[in-house]
Parts: structure tokens; C-alpha cells; sequence
């Protein structure tokens, strides 16, 4: 009598366990557990803001999901901390080459740009022009790991650093500084800023015609700092469900998503099928 309700009491926790799993994969398979920035325009915040918001949004509606967020900072260990450990299984935009990780089919192709005023009639095409040396330059500051932007690289290969204005690009909870770089074109405190497209685009929308976007030039003597990059979503290495959903639903979606990234002011380019492809690039783990 006793084995008998012992071997009862089993079947129960084995049915009750089974039922426990079950319920986990059914909730695991109605959300899209995003990681993204929490202050990051254009790109993300944490009121749904940003372009790559929306395009989770959208990715999530068309795969009958609900966006989950976790928020994380980007640098050093972002991609071990976000995505490694399982606190959220997509990032939405990453260089199509990032290393560590598996990457849709690309959604989008941007490059750096030059924002200057429309007044000031600069129309660049080599950072060997000789007007370089009568511009304050505005750039982004380098990051925490000590990497230069590919322009950054440019304009020191033809000894323009002295020219060159910082500015920050990383916000904090209360502070959005990445737009006030192309602020200091419109006010006239730089001349020139040369930054990552999608923060040209959308910080300089708001100036309409007094500010002019285009494409910044390419350095032919640097051809490992690409100046455009694909952009794609990641996963985990070994999520490859997740990934062949999202490359169906980066397909289904796409004149959406270019909507949207359109309203959003982010500059879109098509790569040549001879241009060089930037290099593969290693996770920040």
C-alpha cells in the first residue's frame, strides 16, 4: 500500500513538473526578450522611443509575441551580460560581422555622415581638402576601450586632430548628450561634425533645411576603418530557432521597417558588391 501511493505521489511531481515546463516554454514562446539601451535615441530608450523599439515592436507583433525588455548599458561585457546569460535572447541592432553570435540576414546598410549649416556652403569630398584646416570638427568621443572612430582615424591620417571638438556620446539616466554634437553645428560652436549616420540623421531633423546630411568620405588608405556598416539583429550562437523566425519576419517586414528607419532620419546606403566588407569583429564578452 505504501510503494503504491509512493509511486502515486511520483506520477503526481513528474505531472505537475511536466506541467510547470510546459507552462515556462508556452510564456517563453509569446514574448520577444529584447536587450537594448535605456537612453540611447535614435536607436532605443526605455519609454519605446527609438527606431530599433519600434522595430522590435513590429517584429514581435508579427511573430504573435510581446516585447520584453531588459536594459543594459552598451560596453565592455554587454554581450556577455545581456544575451550570454540568458537574461534576453535579441539584440536588435548589431554590425552584421559581430563575432560570438549568430546574425539575421542584414535589414539595413548606414554609413557615417557630415552634418554641416547649408549657409556655410562646404561641400567635402576628401579629408585631404585643404579647407579641413579652417573647421572646428566636431566628433564623438572614443569609447571606454579606447577605439577611434573610423573618420577619427581619417582626419589624424592627414594631421587634422587639432581640429577636431569631442563630444560624448553615451547618456546617462537623467542626460541624453549624443545629439549634442550636431547642436554645436546649428549654433555654430563647430563647423563640421562627422558622427555615425542614424545620429546625424535624427539629431539633424529637427533643424529641417538649415542642416545638411550627406554621406561622410571614405579614406581609400584605410580600408580596414569601413566608414559603412550592415546592420542586423543577434542571437545566442545556439539559438538558431530564433534566428531563422526573425530573418522570416526581417523579410515579411521589411517595407515597414524601411518606413520606419526613413522617418526616423537614418541615412541608408546600398553597398557596392565589390566594396570591401568591413573585418569581422569580436563581441565585447
Amino acid at each position: 500500500m505504501l510503494n503504491t501511493k509512493m509511486k502515486h505521489s511520483k506520477s503526481l511531481i513528474m505531472v505537475s513538473l511536466l506541467a510547470l515546463v510546459l507552462s515556462k516554454n508556452t510564456q517563453a514562446e509569446g514574448v520577444l526578450k529584447v536587450c537594448a539601451e535605456p537612453n540611447n535615441l535614435p536607436f532605443s530608450n526605455d519609454k519605446g522611443e527609438g527606431f530599433e523599439n519600434k522595430i522590435a515592436e513590429l517584429l514581435a507583433k508579427d511573430l504573435n509575441r510581446s516585447v520584453v525588455y531588459t536594459w543594459q548599458r552598451q560596453g565592455e561585457g554587454f554581450i556577455r551580460q545581456t544575451l550570454g546569460s540568458g537574461a534576453c535572447d535579441v539584440v536588435i541592432g548589431v554590425p552584421a560581422q559581430l563575432e560570438g553570435v549568430k546574425t539575421t540576414t542584414p535589414y539595413y546598410c548606414s554609413i557615417y555622415a557630415i552634418v554641416t549649416r547649408k549657409k556655410s556652403h562646404l561641400n567635402i569630398h576628401s579629408y585631404a581638402d585643404p579647407a579641413w584646416k579652417k573647421l572646428k570638427i566636431g566628433l564623438h568621443s572614443v569609447g571606454s576601450d579606447g577605439s577611434n572612430s573610423p573618420p577619427a582615424h581619417a582626419l589624424g591620417l592627414h594631421d587634422l586632430g587639432s581640429q577636431v571638438v569631442g563630444y560624448t556620446m553615451w547618456g546617462t539616466d537623467d542626460e541624453s548628450p549624443q545629439g549634442d554634437v550636431v547642436k554645436a553645428v546649428a549654433d555654430g560652436s563647430i563647423d563640421i561634425a562627422i558622427v555615425w549616420g542614424p545620429f546625424a540623421g535624427y539629431f539633424a531633423k529637427p533643424f529641417g533645411s538649415q542642416l545638411i546630411v550627406r554621406p561622410a568620405p571614405v579614406e581609400p588608405a584605410l580600408p580596414n576603418q569601413p566608414f559603412a556598416w550592415d546592420i542586423a539583429a543577434a542571437v545566442r550562437s545556439d539559438d538558431e530557432a530564433l534566428l531563422v523566425s526573425l530573418d522570416d519576419s526581417l523579410r515579411r517586414q521589411s517595407a515597414k521597417i524601411q518606413g520606419i528607419l526613413k522617418n526616423f532620419g537614418v541615412p541608408i546606403i546600398k553597398l557596392d558588391p565589390v566594396t570591401v566588407k568591413p573585418q569581422a569583429l569580436q563581441s565585447t564578452q
